[in-house]
């Protein structure tokens, strides 16, 4: 069965050979795009949908979120707005809501975060584990998320739990026993590289356990200060750096050298009142830039991607094309991924209708939800 949208006003392809195309239209067929070109082009499809003028923009891929997890911390984001700066600590009242949650509880919450951001234009997201902290908690959270996507990522390393000995006997558990239990539901591995978390021996050596039992690296870094992480992903070879609020021009020429992809997480700053990343200086120095929610209980949650776009443009000095790009052929990069995130002949059939001529518009009225409809795989869901 083939698909043809119709009276495309503005088509933004995530294709860097041809990013925009006005008067457009595009073929899905069996899942997968076929076609884009100018209006009237067009081979011919089983079925027409008439777009009426509107922009359509590749399905978001939110690259960096933590789903699975029980509990509120309504508490703690009233202190800090109150004035009390966020430390990692917080985490651990998380750790204990999830631990005590059966995993019904669990799925039915993760599966209702999913459905938030399809509605709002996410069809790729990411999934991290790192509120269990023991070898059957992570076990459970990742097989869970991969109930949902297959960009599971084993964080077992998120901070060390105190019931742990000491902070070496747990990156014994996280390279050993843990890392065992959890690599055949996850793709990824990742470090909260940070004051409060794992120092870069840790994170050094917890990467590259994972990287030699199959998982491929990516890292927390640089978010509460100036640190080793932005180096550590280049050393590694990591696909993204994510956070990067705080680097120095030597971090930035490593993600630049090594081709590793800064994943920047605005709704983090928003929620903690804290400096947004530069975004612009990096995109200058030829940094490939992504943007992700980070939906998390703590420090970042929302599941909306449009409000994280917003935010780049007005406080991280992005152009609403450089946004959109990031928030989804960025965010498609970051997980070294060609199928998503595009509208290119051959990728996946996911494609957003926004309410809008222009995916300007996002950025232009924060907060009004632009979103129509949402495709994927070439299938109606929103």
């Amino acid at each position: 069965m083939s698909t043809l949208f119709d009276r495309i006003g503005l088509l933004y392809t995530g294709d860097p050979e041809r990013e925009e195309i006005e008067d457009a239209a595009i073929v899905v067929e069996d899942g997968r795009v076929v076609w884009a070109g100018a209006a009237g082009a067009d081979p011919g499809a089983d079925e027409r949908v008439d777009v009426g003028g509107r922009c359509v923009i590749p399905g978001f891929v939110d690259s960096h979120a933590h789903l699975v997890f029980a509990g509120d911390r309504t508490a703690e984001f009233t202190a800090r707005m109150s004035g009390r700066p966020y430390t990692a600590g917080g985490i651990r009242t998380t750790v204990a809501a999830t631990r005590a949650a059966g995993d019904a509880l669990l799925a039915e919450r993760t599966a209702a975060l999913v459905a938030e951001m399809l509605a709002q234009g996410t069809t790729t997201v990411e999934i991290k584990s790192g509120y269990g902290l023991t070898v059957e908690d992570e076990r459970r959270s990742l097989e869970i998320a991969r109930r949902f996507t297959r960009e599971t990522t084993y964080l077992g390393a998120h901070v060390v739990p105190p019931d742990a000995p000491s902070a070496d006997d747990y990156v014994r558990t996280v390279t050993g026993e843990m890392l065992e239990a959890c690599a055949p539901y996850a793709r990824w591995v990742d470090v909260f590289c940070e004051r409060g978390a794992f120092d870069a021996d840790q994170t050094r050596e917890i990467l590259l356990a994972g990287t030699k039992a199959g998982l491929l690296p990516r890292i927390h870094a640089n978010q509460l200060g100036n640190g080793p992480g932005a180096r550590i992903a280049a050393e590694v070879g990591a696909a993204s750096a994510d956070h990067c609020t705080h680097l120095t021009d030597e971090d930035v020429s490593a993600l630049s050298s090594a081709g590793v992809v800064a994943t920047l997480l605005p709704g983090a700053e928003f929620s903690t009142r804290s400096p947004y990343p530069d975004a612009r200086r990096l995109l200058d120095a030829g940094v490939t830039v992504a943007l992700a929610t980070d939906c998390n209980p703590g420090s970042s949650f929302t599941s909306s991607m449009p409000f994280c776009l917003a935010l780049a443009v007005r406080e991280m000095r992005m152009t609403p094309l450089e946004a959109v790009r990031a928030a989804t052929y960025g965010g498609a990069m970051a997980l070294r991924r060609d199928d998503v995130g595009t509208l290119r002949a051959g990728a996946r059939g996911d494609l957003v209708i926004l309410d809008a001529a222009s995916y300007v518009h996002l950025a232009y009225r924060p907060g009004v939800p632009l979103v129509a409809q949402v495709w994927k795989e070439g299938r109606r869901l929103v």
